[in-house]
């Protein structure tokens, strides 16, 4: 069963009379607004164990290269999911794309290194 909660205590509640997922869509959307009005993300999603997507413009420092060569994983600690040129939709990045700039990208990985990535912008 699922159960929307206003707050932390209503959300023990319903757990304790038998909700399995307790969700709090006012909190979580706060959550989200306060990340997009705060940095440079374009969009951002935060799951649970410390993990997010961001939608990012592209940082100099990986623009002309391709992903394998930009270290980006090694020195950001994020992966490149998908990636958005100019006038084209969304494709799965592999490690040969090449990010040029004005590129849109999507990138995964802990919740503060997502962060600090789409900072670079």
């Amino acid at each position: 069963m699922w159960a929307k909660a206003t707050s932390e205590a209503h959300g023990r509640i319903l757990t304790q009379i038998g909700a399995h997922h307790v969700i709090y869509p006012e909190h979580d959307m706060g959550q989200r607004v306060a990340h997009l009005v705060r940095g440079r993300m374009l969009d951002y999603i935060e799951f649970e164990d410390d993990f997010a997507m961001v939608k990012t413009s592209a940082p100099a420092d990986i623009v002309g290269l391709p992903l394998d060569s930009s270290n980006v994983r090694t020195r950001h600690g994020v992966t490149v999911v998908a990636i958005k040129g100019a006038g084209e939709g969304f494709t799965y990045a592999i490690a040969a794309t090449v990010v040029k700039e004005g590129d849109t990208i999507i990138v995964a990985g802990r919740t503060r290194q997502t962060e600090r990535f789409s900072e670079l912008t």
